[in-house]
C-alpha cells in the first residue's frame, strides 16, 4: 500500500477540489493510503528572510509529510488564470529543500477552466524536479458539475482520475525500484 500526501489547493471547506480528494481516497482506499491535507491558509506567508530564521513547526511538519510519502497528490483550483496564493506560497516554503525532487506526483486542476493554473503548476512542478508525466496530470473544466458529495458523478472525469491514478502508482513503483537499486 502507497502513503500519498494529498493536498488541497482550495481553501474552501467543501470545495470541489476537496470533494475530489475524498472521491479518490475513498475509490482507491484498497491500494493508496491518502492523507488529505487542507491547512494551507494556516501557513505563514514565505519570505527568504523567514526561510534563514528557524523554520516554522507547520512547515517543517508539511515538509516532512512530503519527504515520506511515497507520492503527492496536488488537487487545486484556478483563481484569476492562476494558482491561489495558498498552495504557491506552500511550494515556495519546499524549494530551500529537495522534498519535490524526484517525487512522483499526481497533479489535477479541477475548477471553472484551469488551463492557466494547469500550465502553472506543471512549469513549477517541473522547475524543483518533481516527477510526473503526460498521464499523471489532469486538468478538469467545470469541475462543480462533475463532483457532488464526495462522488465523482461525471463518467469521462472518473475513467480520467482512474487513468491519472493508474499511472501516478507506475510513477510510485518506478521510483522506489530506482531507489531500491540505488541503495544496493
Amino acid at each position: 500500500m502507497k502513503n500519498v500526501f494529498a493536498i488541497c489547493g482550495s481553501t474552501r471547506k467543501d470545495s470541489s477540489n476537496l470533494q475530489l480528494l475524498t472521491a479518490i481516497r475513498d475509490l482507491f482506499q484498497n491500494e493508496l493510503n491518502i492523507e488529505i491535507f487542507t491547512g494551507l491558509i494556516e501557513f505563514p506567508l514565505f519570505t527568504p528572510e523567514a526561510e534563514q530564521e528557524q523554520t516554522p513547526e507547520i512547515i517543517q511538519e508539511f515538509r516532512n509529510k512530503i519527504a515520506k510519502a511515497d507520492g503527492v497528490l496536488i488537487c487545486t483550483p484556478e483563481y484569476v488564470h492562476s494558482l491561489p496564493a495558498v498552495l504557491k506560497n506552500a511550494i515556495e516554503w519546499t524549494i530551500s529543500t529537495t522534498v519535490f525532487s524526484e517525487k512522483p506526483v499526481a497533479l489535477i486542476t479541477a475548477s471553472g477552466l484551469g488551463q492557466k493554473a494547469h500550465e502553472s503548476l506543471c512549469l513549477i512542478m517541473k522547475t524543483i524536479y518533481a516527477r510526473f508525466s503526460e498521464e499523471s496530470q489532469l486538468c478538469i473544466s467545470g469541475a462543480r458539475t462533475k463532483v457532488s458529495g464526495n462522488k465523482i458523478i461525471d463518467a469521462t472525469t472518473l475513467n480520467n482520475i482512474k487513468l491519472l491514478i493508474e499511472s501516478f502508482i507506475r510513477l510510485m513503483n518506478t521510483a522506489q525500484s530506482l531507489h531500491s537499486s540505488q541503495v544496493l
